[in-house]
């Protein structure tokens, strides 16, 4: 049970271990904050005002040596906040702001760590999808325009000596087929799966490459059908800018790396 009286400046206390005294008051006439007594954030768990209030209780003591003011003031802190119902009471009256202001911040920095922890998994879930598109869909695409690219310039050697000669053409058309069916294969792996987010510029500039081929391609098969320089020449020069775009597209795909 707790008296004060202002002008007494102190408060008439029975605390736990039955002693009674008086419990010093601030200048204003209200007691010491009982956390300030006990030493602890408002915040504090009932097992570490606990365990303050029999530290402080055991170190001030008088059969131990210590301050029997001081003991009664501990005694009183214990009483309200020692008690879940007080304790509730007084924080409402005194630490109202402080508290919502700290659970606030609590939240806040709560909803902070979600934050990060929900980034971090996306960002991995992100490094898993690209890593997926990049095995699954642009290196297999990439070696099938090299059977397409890299050989066109031997076959077109090949075809120049005689581009009338029936075995030098059919040996020029059979290319032209293989190349077609691999193509079809690249269009397909192509569909196969959406690239992620962060290689949407990558995969678009894989689609370029891979449709100057294709029409590369319909160039050849045009000219091999009425012998017509013309097709030739745009079908020669849309490959070899599609050897450079595939060229830039291996230094895009090391800018990638995960």
């Amino acid at each position: 049970m707790i008296t004060c009286s202002l002008v007494a400046r102190g408060c008439s206390v029975v605390g736990e271990n039955g002693l009674i005294g008086v419990v010093l008051v601030q200048q204003s006439g209200s007691p010491r904050d009982p956390y300030q007594v006990l030493g602890v954030a408002v915040t504090a768990s009932t097992a570490e005002l606990k365990a303050a209030y029999r530290a402080l209780a055991k170190q001030h003591h008088p059969d131990a040596g210590g301050d029997a003011h001081r003991i009664l003031e501990l005694n009183a802190a214990w009483e309200v906040l020692g008690d879940a119902q007080r304790r509730a009471e007084h924080d409402r009256l005194h630490h109202a702001g402080r508290t919502d202001q700290t659970r606030s911040t609590t939240a806040r920095s709560a909803a902070a760590g979600r934050a990060a922890r929900t980034a971090t998994a996306q960002a991995a879930r992100g490094d898993a999808q690209l890593l997926a598109w990049l095995q699954q869909v642009y290196a297999p695409i990439d070696r099938l325009l090299a059977q397409v690219i890299n050989p066109f310039p031997a076959q077109l050697r090949a075809l120049s000596a005689d581009p009338y000669d029936d075995e030098l053409m059919e040996s020029f058309c059979a290319f032209l087929e293989q190349s077609q069916a691999r193509m079809e294969k690249v269009e397909a792996l192509y569909r196969s799966l959406a690239a992620p987010a962060s290689a949407h510029g990558f995969s678009l500039s894989l689609y370029h490459c891979l449709s100057q081929v294709q029409d590369a391609l319909t160039e050849l098969e045009r000219y091999t059908m009425g012998y017509v320089d013309g097709y030739l020449r745009d079908g020669r020069e849309m490959l070899r800018e599609a050897k450079q775009r595939r060229s830039r597209l291996h230094e895009e795909r090391r800018r990638l790396e995960i």
